[in-house]
């Protein structure tokens, strides 16, 4: 019997909280992380932007192909061994590449972090809140993505201000291990009990569902409707990636590092205060024409900070600005996944829009890290970044006429 819509937050909430733990700790330290590694390491090994964006790129191209498993390893190993398995993988990888004392080890260590990263982030997250809820899927994977920014606004200004008092290499695996015998438990107890909604809200077929069925992902990937969804967010995620890893290295000539982590977590709060208000307003909304407006203002902010580079208050209102939809975009292909295809291909769209995304910003690093070395500052990597945005508000937008069953 299925769970009503308030029993399932009632029966789920405890796994919303594992996955929210986990989501702290894979974000903080593989996304929201990268911009203090790729800071650090340019200044201390003295290694160039395009060098330490490259492991970067690395990390997210292996993490995009390791994606595609994801779902079958939640199915197969159960929750708590990927999300545990995967917080520790991840810290592992993190702590090999803050100590990083050549560019093979650097490199090395952005392998490692990649299979932390597919055990830990949305697909993960939402296959797994999926084996306990159905009606209330998306707001289960709202709040649980919370977490994304909070570890942004946690993890991320810790190892910056620990990083200075006693260095990168000995702060990140020293976070790293707090974080994992907090999150660890947590995942235990949370989805400790017997999963009873569980038949009932895997993916299914139901011959009342109109909307469509795509149920391989051969048939996905030839279906312009999946790619009305996958590219536009690929888009955005181009340019969100390439501000965030580079954020920190943009900001302290501007603002200093204490500002710098002060800027980072901005970008975080907002983010958290973003999708609490999207999540309360989101169902009587347009999914796609709020998509379209998140990723302009998000354009708008970058222009902003691209205009006021001397002017502080400016640079905070840029990251604010910014913040906001930051994690709406993340979280808002799955609810359009949800809303336009059957509940049968939920598991499956989410798992390869999520890992289209991350093939096209796998590259996102290394490319703002080439045009800021060839130009000498971040001004023209900025500019793409905006048309990315521009272009992905365009995309987005519906087109129903077109994307008729």
């Amino acid at each position: 019997m299925r769970a009503e819509p308030e029993q399932e937050l009632r029966q789920g909430w405890p796994a919303v909280l594992a996955c929210f733990v986990t989501a702290v700790f894979g974000w903080g330290f593989g996304l929201y992380g990268q911009a203090v590694y790729v800071a650090d390491l340019q200044a201390t090994r003295g290694w160039s932007a395009t060098l330490v964006s490259s492991a970067s790129t690395l990390y997210y191209l292996v993490g995009a192909v390791l994606l595609t498993c994801t779902p079958r390893a939640v199915t197969r190993l159960g929750p708590r061994a990927v999300l545990i398995g995967g917080a520790a993988v991840m810290g592992a990888g993190a702590s090999v590449v803050a100590n990083a004392a050549a560019p093979w080890q650097l490199f090395a260590g952005s392998v490692v972090m990649a299979l932390g990263w597919a055990c830990t982030s949305t697909t993960a997250i939402a296959t797994t809140l999926a084996l306990w809820f159905d009606h209330q899927r998306g707001l289960a994977i709202s709040l649980a993505l919370n977490g994304a920014s909070a570890g942004g606004f946690t993890v991320a200004p810790v190892l910056v201000g620990l990083g200075q008092a006693v260095g990168l290499p000995a702060a990140v695996p020293a976070v790293a291990l707090g974080l994992f015998l907090l999150q660890a438990p947590i995942v235990l107890l949370g989805m400790a009990r017997p999963r009873r909604s569980l038949p009932a809200t895997l993916p299914r077929l139901d011959a009342a569902d109109a909307r469509p069925v795509l149920a391989t992902r051969a048939e996905a990937l030839r279906d312009a409707r999946f790619w009305h969804v996958a590219a536009p967010f690929a888009l955005a995620l181009m340019a969100q990636v390439a501000i965030l890893v580079h954020l920190v290295a943009v900001m302290v000539p501007r603002v200093g590092p204490k500002g710098a982590a002060v800027a980072l977590a901005l970008v975080s709060v907002m983010a958290v205060l973003g999708r609490i208000g999207l999540g309360l307003t989101i169902d009587r909304l347009d999914q796609r024409r709020v998509s379209a407006a998140s990723f302009a203002s998000q354009a708008a902010a970058i222009l902003l900070l691209l205009a006021l580079p001397d002017v502080p208050a400016a640079q905070y209102a840029g990251c604010i600005g910014f913040g906001l939809s930051v994690g709406n975009v993340i979280t808002l292909p799955s609810l359009i996944v949800q809303r336009e295809f059957a509940a049968a291909s939920f598991g499956l769209l989410v798992g390869l829009s999520t890992a289209v995304g991350q093939v096209a910003y796998a590259f996102a690093p290394s490319l703002a890290g080439v045009v800021h070395d060839a130009a000498g500052g971040y001004g023209p990597a900025l500019l793409l970044c905006v048309a990315l945005q521009v272009a992905a508000s365009v995309l987005v937008l519906p087109r129903r006429r077109r994307f008729t069953a």
